[in-house]
């Protein structure tokens, strides 16, 4: 990348280019060390996430992906699709429905419920889901740039 390249060509949508509808989306296969690695950053060293030989006798009958792993690929595409760089997240909202088990593919799906021009705010609904299953839903809501801020 260019040092000298505007910052106007590194940013995703302006407020004025957004319509109620549109979409992005994300896809991830949870790997042992995405688990891992989380369990370090975050400090969420729960065994239902690290010890097989615990988790086998919890609810889940086996070890889990931490719930905001799933839940951080929101994140992923609303930092990096839609809006994309430049929107500052302000609220999240999130419902986590089932299990993520290493090894599954994660799909995330972010769709522009609302957009409030005059506040420079957007309201997005997310969902992720493994297979035909519903893993985590969510409410966003972000503070996107508009053109007359560059």
């Amino acid at each position: 990348m260019d040092a000298m390249q505007p910052q106007s060509d590194l940013h995703g949508y302006f407020i004025e280019d957004l319509t109620i509808g549109m979409t992005a989306s994300y896809a991830k296969t949870i790997t042992e060390t995405d688990i891992v690695i989380f369990a370090g950053i975050s400090g969420d060293n729960n065994p239902l996430h690290l010890n097989e030989e615990f988790a086998s006798e919890s609810i889940f009958k086996g070890r889990i992906a931490h719930g905001m792993l799933t839940a951080v690929f929101i994140s992923t595409v609303l930092g990096t699709k839609l809006p994309g760089p430049g929107c500052v997240y302000l609220n999240q909202e999130v419902k986590f429905k089932a299990p993520v088990r290493p090894g599954q593919t994660v799909n995330t799906k972010v769709t522009i419920s609302d957009i409030i021009q005059e506040k420079k705010r957007v309201i997005a609904e997310s969902v992720c889901w493994v297979g035909d299953k519903v893993v985590v839903e969510g409410t966003s809501m972000l503070l996107v740039p508009s053109r007359e801020d560059t």
